[in-house]
């Protein structure tokens, strides 16, 4: 007996329904990358090893698929490394590729490898899924697909603006009305590093940080303590915690504990800039949010960092996220580039709008109208009338086979097709078709030559 088929755990396979309700977010957030001036790019499914590791911290790194190499490659590991059994040293040996993790790092090497060819500032958007040996569960999975919109070239404030405006646009469009974009910037986080004498732990800082909404205020302390950060600089960093009140409220706050760290008030007068100008502009639906616990734990970080919470009730991880990196592409060679850029998640998107109910009604309807297959030379006449109906814009279909007239309206059903069309050898004598409308049982007939107008009818 064959082995039931199964797929890897923390990927998915899509039904026709799911894919028509993914298409959709994607097009609407593609609509509004395009409206904004993104130009969009691809980039390998996988990448060289060393494009990869060391640019996501420790925990990001050990989330990467490695590729082992082809062939025999164990043979070409030296006794030495073989025998330590150390993955961190083996590793490297067998695998000179890995699948992405983000879609970022790799925009990053993109830059530096087509510098010469683009236009800075560069708007660059990216539609591609990514891989994460995660622990599969609501909401997150191994496989997903990221929808990136990235500027490389220039260090304005205003394309922080942007992205909030774009946040606000795309979640609007698809009915997410109430969500959050939460914001911070990590040259707060390394001022209140700096101010409670943890300077040199800030990666473990912000990393442990980066968990407060997941396990809580006193495990991200538990774990601060466990990567070196004192008991002292720990109660120094409280007031991070407790902070509370309107945006305004919060960074006169800051500016009184980070009164003494250049890199904090740097911080706090970018988030003053960014925060005035929103306000001045306006937002449709979402709001904005200043979370002074927000890190983000990806290390290349490096000013203003947003996250985007779904519409209160709705009990999801963050649907978007990214931030300000000033040297990402200095890893590849390219120094003083700056970047910022956010990110949409696809599949928690998804899962929002089924809860909520936001997908349209339409896009269960894969197939306009059926014709109904009576023998052969119905069916020539069918597939005439059909090419017709395609050059007018209407998704048609003749049924294969010309078996019972039941069984092929059964299928229309399942599919949930609102039109049938009959055209047997009645019709043909007369020049005509019939169309059934599905949901109220009407009939109505149509001369053969009349295509266009039942087009029109059907499609307004």
């Amino acid at each position: 007996m064959a082995k039931k088929p199964s797929i890897p755990k923390g990927t998915r396979d899509f039904s026709p329904a799911e894919v028509a309700k993914r298409n959709y977010i994607i097009h609407t957030i593609k609509k509004h990358f395009e409206t904004y001036g993104f130009q969009p790019i691809e980039t390998p499914s996988f990448e060289n090893y060393d494009t990869l590791m060391g640019k996501y911290g420790d925990e990001g790194d050990r989330l990467i698929f490695k590729i082992l190499n082809s062939g025999d490659f164990i043979s070409k590991v030296d006794d030495v490394t073989y025998s330590s059994k150390n993955s961190a040293t083996l590793t490297p040996k067998i695998s000179e590729k890995a699948l992405r993790y983000d879609l970022t790092v790799p925009f990053a090497r993109y830059v530096v490898m087509h510098q010469n060819e683009i236009d800075f500032p560069f708007k660059r958007y990216q539609i591609q899924p990514v891989w994460r040996a995660d622990r599969p569960q609501k909401g997150r999975f191994r496989e997903f697909y990221q929808c990136d919109a990235d500027v490389v070239g220039a260090n304005s404030l205003l394309q922080e603006v942007e992205f909030v405006q774009l946040y606000d646009a795309v979640f609007t469009d698809l009915g997410l009305e109430g969500a959050t974009i939460k914001i911070n910037n990590r040259k707060i986080l390394s001022g209140i590093a700096e101010i409670i004498g943890a300077k040199h732990l800030l990666v473990d800082f912000t990393v442990a940080l980066d968990k407060l909404d997941k396990i809580g205020e006193e495990k991200v302390k538990a774990e601060m303590l466990q990567k070196g950060i004192s008991e002292a600089a720990i109660a120094k960093a409280q007031p991070l915690f407790d902070m509370s009140g309107t945006a305004a409220e919060q960074l006169e706050k800051l500016k009184a504990i980070l009164a003494d760290s250049e890199i904090g008030m740097l911080g706090v007068s970018e988030l003053e800039e960014i925060i005035a100008t929103v306000d001045l502009l306006g937002l449709q639906s979402a709001k904005l949010k200043l979370d002074v616990t927000l890190a983000r734990g990806l290390n290349y970080y490096t000013g203003a960092i947003f996250e985007v919470a779904a519409p209160e009730g709705v009990k999801m991880g963050s649907i978007g996220g990214g931030g300000r990196y000033d040297d990402l592409t200095g890893i590849f060679g390219l120094k003083d580039v700056s970047g910022v850029g956010i990110s949409f998640g696809l599949d928690r998107i998804y899962l929002v709008m089924e809860e909520l109910g936001l997908f349209p009604d339409s896009l269960d309807t894969s197939l306009d109208v059926l014709c109904l297959n009576f023998g052969k030379k119905e069916a020539q006449a069918a597939l005439q009338l059909v090419a017709d109906l395609r050059r007018n814009g209407v998704r048609a279909d003749l049924y294969p086979t010309d078996t019972k007239v039941q069984k092929q309206f059964k299928y229309a059903d399942k599919r949930g097709v609102p039109y049938v069309i009959l055209l047997g050898e009645e019709e043909l004598n007369t020049n005509a078709f019939v169309v059934k409308e599905m949901k109220s049982g009407g009939h109505k007939a149509y001369a053969i030559d009349a295509v266009a107008k039942f087009a029109k009818d059907i499609l307004n």
